[in-house]
């Protein structure tokens, strides 16, 4: 089974893409890899992963959130992890 992941980070107080976000993805204690999004806020984070438990931990662009951090579980297919932020609150959900 083939594991992929990707995330879109938009800064919801301005109403586009956070660009040049940090985004690691962990699993357990080891790093997998990290990337910073594009442009129009994406990033493609893992292709080919083992199924398990990873983290996604963001570095948005908030004067409050230094760091938002998700356990996914991943056991196959594509998943796709946005995260919506503003400098009040953030949001995130699985997409398509």
């Amino acid at each position: 089974m083939s594991v992929s992941i990707s995330t879109h980070v938009l800064d919801t107080a301005a109403g586009r893409p956070a660009a040049g976000v940090t985004v690691e993805l962990l699993c357990g204690p080891t790093r997998v890899t990290s990337a910073a999004t594009d442009a129009d806020g994406r990033a493609r984070l893992g292709e080919a992963l083992e199924p398990g438990v990873y983290t996604l931990a963001f570095h948005p662009p908030s004067p409050f959130f230094r760091r938002v951090q998700l356990d996914v579980v991943l056991e196959s297919g594509h998943y796709h992890v946005p995260l919506l932020v503003s400098p009040f609150s953030c949001a995130s959900y699985r997409g398509s």
